[in-house]
């Protein structure tokens, strides 16, 4: 046996992990695609009702889309922006379901550890010619699978950050967790019942806010009228709500205007430069606390402060972690929210993804650690990039072949709160290119939300 004989173990089916095991295949390398869930886009099928930012055109990988038109798939609409249900329904289950690839895949299979064969993470000696274990439960049995190189695209979906504001829950949090939502429920559909009625306080300042907010908009125009209470930790709404009709994803700008005109209409109550401390129960409901300062009780929280990495299963490799946004190393300075806005970080692939660990790409939204932007393109070309590292072909690995949408998304300082405001909102120097990538959104649904 040699290490080029392995498969490459992908960690996740979802619209990256799948595009992952697309590559492989157009290069001769077999895939091997370990999925936790008991279907792929296990996590997508969380926000499917969940409408995208970007249309089809952004959300296909080139290379997927050459396997799945070979066995007579039709392509959606390039300018329709499809629901996570559809992006499942119309693109992720038929590549899935493509021969080649169907046969790479095992369901209901979640990786619990990865390391060397016969070597923990202290032992140096041919450790880059010896094969990666990944250790998997499925049914309730435990598996071991040797591979040549293991790409990780598991995502942060089932790691969501907590509302407290030092990173760790809230005073009370974990006490009230029956009462918080993490991510986007469903409010107009299967979590109807849960909001109708009820008072609710929305927590966090990205794009997930945002259509928690206007779901519950709606649910309150259909039902008894009821406060909807909006925290953010910014000092006022225009440094969130992004690039509005400057916005090249429209749909998102278009949801940033939608939600600052519910503010400036007293729908929502907007509570700026909150920092939650702590939570307290009473007979009037669940209170939020920043210092002495008391939010109104309400009966629910949604809380959209974005997600992280789960890596628990890593820890006998040797990983290279920017300390702050937890994301490869090289990664890390190119998409710090405290430096980049405005379209400044640029396309990456496999030399800024890379860790001291041969072999071993974290790719996706995981690649970002808790950096609160991402757009599907850009895991369709970290995985080209580094399926053409593990092939050995650098030069196509150092390529870019990466071009986004402006984004409007900044966080300049603010002429004002209201709608008109946003209409102001920046846009990238020059456009974004293939050397500039645009902010996408707060990474809680299909990777370009």
């Amino acid at each position: 046996m040699t290490l080029s004989s392995l498969p490459v173990v992908i960690i996740g089916a979802g619209p990256v992990g799948l595009a992952a095991a697309a590559h492989l295949l157009a290069r001769g390398i077999e895939p091997l695609v370990l999925e936790a869930g008991d279907d792929v886009a296990a996590n997508v099928r969380r926000w499917s009702h969940v409408r995208v930012f970007s249309p089809w055109k952004y959300n296909i990988d080139a290379t997927a889309k050459a396997l799945l038109q070979a066995n007579g798939w039709q392509a959606p609409d390039d300018e329709h922006f499809p629901t996570g249900a559809e992006l499942i329904e119309a693109y992720l289950e038929p590549l899935a379901k493509a021969p080649a690839i169907a046969n790479a895949r095992r369901l209901g299979a979640r990786v619990r550890t990865i390391s060397r064969e016969r070597r923990d993470r202290m032992k140096d000696e041919g450790r880059e010619e010896t094969p990666f274990v990944v250790r998997y439960e499925q049914h309730g049995q435990e598996h071991d699978v040797l591979a040549r190189a293991v790409i990780d695209a598991s995502g942060t979906f089932e790691t969501p950050n907590p509302v407290g504001a030092a990173g760790v829950p809230a005073i009370g949090e974990r006490a009230a967790v029956d009462q918080i939502w993490y991510g986007i429920p469903d409010v107009l559909a299967a979590h109807r019942d849960r909001y109708a009625g009820k008072r609710v306080l929305v927590i966090g300042g990205g794009h997930s806010a945002f259509n928690a907010l206007v779901d519950l908009a709606q649910l309150q125009a259909d039902t008894a009228s009821t406060p909807i209470h909006w925290a953010i930790r910014k000092a006022s709404l225009a440094s969130v709500a992004g690039g509005g009709e400057n916005d090249q994803l429209k749909e998102r700008g278009a949801l940033g205007l939608k939600v600052a005109q519910l503010v400036a209409a007293g729908r929502i109550v907007l509570h700026t430069g909150f920092q939650l401390d702590r939570l307290t129960k009473s007979a009037d409901g669940l209170t939020a606390w920043h210092g002495d300062a008391a939010l109104p009780p309400v009966d629910e929280i949604i809380g959209a402060t974005g997600f992280r990495p789960d890596l628990h299963m890593l820890d006998e490799l040797r990983l290279s972690l920017d300390a702050g946004t937890q994301s490869p190393l090289a990664l890390g300075p190119l998409i710090d929210p405290n430096l980049h806005s405005c379209g400044t970080v640029r396309p990456h692939g496999a030399v800024e993804l890379q860790h001291p660990e041969p072999g071993f790409y974290i790719v996706g939204m995981k690649s970002y650690g808790r950096a609160p932007t991402f757009l599907m393109l850009t895991g369709y070309e970290q995985v080209r990039s580094v399926a053409a590292a593990i092939d050995g072909d650098h030069e196509a690995a150092r390529r870019v072949e990466l071009v986004l949408p402006e984004t409007g998304v900044c966080n300049t300082a603010p002429r004002g709160d209201g709608p008109s405001s946003l209409k102001a909102a920046c846009s990238p120097p020059g456009g974004a290119t293939a050397s500039t990538q645009g902010d996408c959104a707060p990474k809680t649904s299909s990777c370009c939300r």
